[in-house]
């Protein structure tokens, strides 16, 4: 249980930054009068030597926090650092951009101090917990189990739908990649399975190959959809490549909703020169499928960082999936959890969360040139094992039409296998919409006294812990159970 400190003489994003790091920590916020029996945050003033930036930056080695007794001192330029991080100045309007319009993940802090594949603010954020806890002494110390269900972390899996018809263009695209890569063994044997699919639906196939790997473990996905228009130019361009309102996309629809996945919008290019189009899009989104259309990720991940969001949020999204890497994988905001969009033209949040991916398959296919899907997986299961050690969120990317017929021989085997680990692993297996309403509920969460018998008494936000979907649990240091706060 801890009290934050006086907001006044922080900067905004250093306030934002720093409720972020607390909500990761899981700590339970102290208000009214359980203040006074809660460990107090203290900012100390202080240069951030060279050797203390580079221990925040290194995953390995945190910056130490000094505990003295009831309270924790956090130098208020490791908060500055982390908000650099956290709030992503680096990939602002002056960043250098690639041919997508993407800023260059070079550009990124945590990729050239080289720790992008480490939460070093989730990281942080443990650290934070735990100098807490030593502090405490005889005081009540009380955390919120990271997840529902008694799981101590989380995954999403999640699948963006860019293909979905004239798959035979695809698969020559394909083949010219790997010609260009001098692949012959592999360009001969997609050669081979392409020929013999030309009556099928190989497309539907991958779909379905997809659902019925996570069917096997009982996990349900999300998925984006692009809802544009296609055009001659929308197609060369890569963008807008099929109708959402064509017969196989609305089966795929059907499916999916049957099944109890959720369904997004992908946004195409156009929204991030014109943010009205979101709405037009999420409108035609939402006709298909007859249910709100709470998330976004957009299309080549392509967005302006701030404008883009703050248009998603104009046209009613929840939250948005895609702030990462597309040549590399790695938690390019250092964060392994949900977390509010810092804008930094308004110098606020916007109403709009972030659930970051940190994986996707074709940074590694594409932009390193590995095309060995099961090192894929083992990438994958790498991110996903330091995303459980700080009780966080791992979010990856498949695209279905990673199959055979479309130049992806063995990737549905590999993505079978990277279900059953994840499964196996004990994650909680969840929709980014069910994950991003139940963090957002329990970042609610107050402890506003505590009785003799040492149990707090809690108060939540209603609007929105109505929507969790699942109770919380508050233990004390032991992990003894203290109180359960039940959706209304």
């Amino acid at each position: 249980m801890i009290a934050l400190p006086d907001s006044t003489p922080l900067e905004a994003r250093e306030r934002h930054t720093l409720a972020c790091l607390v909500d990761a920590s899981g700590l339970l916020i102290a208000e009214g009068a359980a203040r006074a029996q809660a460990v107090r945050l203290v900012l100390t003033p202080g240069e951030l030597s060279g050797a203390a930036a580079e221990a925040l930056l290194r995953a390995q080695a945190p910056v130490q926090l000094l505990c003295r007794d009831g309270e924790l001192h956090l130098p208020r330029t490791v908060l500055t650092l982390a908000a650099d991080i956290l709030t992503r100045r680096h990939d602002g309007a002056s960043a250098p951009r690639d041919i997508h319009g993407r800023p260059v993940s070079t550009a990124n802090t945590l990729v050239r101090a080289e720790v992008e594949r480490w939460p070093v603010l989730s990281l942080l954020a443990r650290g934070i917990h735990d100098a807490t806890v030593a502090a405490a002494g005889a005081r009540p110390c009380f955390t919120i189990a990271p997840w529902p269900d008694g799981k101590r972390w989380a995954a999403a899996l999640s699948h963006d739908l860019d293909v979905a018809s004239l798959w035979p263009a695809f698969t020559g695209l394909r083949l010219v990649e790997l010609a260009a890569k001098g692949d012959i063994r592999r360009l001969l044997s997609v050669l081979g399975g392409a020929a013999g699919r030309l009556l099928s639906d190989p497309i539907r196939e991958g779909v379905d190959t997809v659902l019925d790997a996570e069917v096997t473990v009982g996990a349900r996905s999300t998925w984006f959809i692009i809802c544009g228009t296609p055009t001659f130019a929308s197609f060369l361009n890569g963008d807008v490549t099929y109708s959402p309102e064509s017969r196989r996309v609305k089966k795929i629809l059907a499916r999916l909703i049957a099944e109890g996945h959720e369904v997004g919008l992908h946004g195409s290019l156009e929204t991030v020169r014109d943010g009205g189009r979101f709405e037009a899009q999420r409108g035609r989104l939402e006709a298909l499928t007859g249910r709100p259309a709470r998330g976004v990720r957009q299309h080549f991940l392509r967005r302006a960082v701030g404008v883009t969001e703050r248009a998603m949020g104009d046209a009613g999204f929840a939250y948005d999936s895609t702030c990462g890497f597309a040549d590399r994988n790695g938690f390019r905001s250092g964060l392994a959890d949900v977390f509010p969009v810092w804008d930094e033209s308004t110098g606020g949040a916007l109403s709009i969360e972030e659930a970051p991916f940190c994986w996707m398959d074709r940074a590694l296919s594409k932009y390193q040139g590995i095309e060995a899907p099961d090192r894929w997986i083992d990438d994958a299961l790498e991110l996903a094992g330091r995303s459980e050690t700080v009780g966080g969120l791992w979010c990856g990317i498949w695209h279905p039409n990673l199959i055979p017929a479309l130049g992806f021989p063995g990737a549905p085997a590999a993505y079978a296998r990277l279900v059953r680990e994840l499964s196996s692993r004990g994650a909680w297996l969840a929709p980014l919409d069910a994950v991003v309403r139940w963090r957002v509920a329990r970042r609610s969460l107050r402890a506003m006294d505590v009785s003799p018998e040492g149990v707090p008494t809690m108060v939540g936000a209603p609007e929105v812990l109505r929507f969790a979907g699942a109770s919380f649990r508050v233990c004390d240091r032991q992990g003894t159970l203290r109180a359960t706060v039940a959706t209304p």
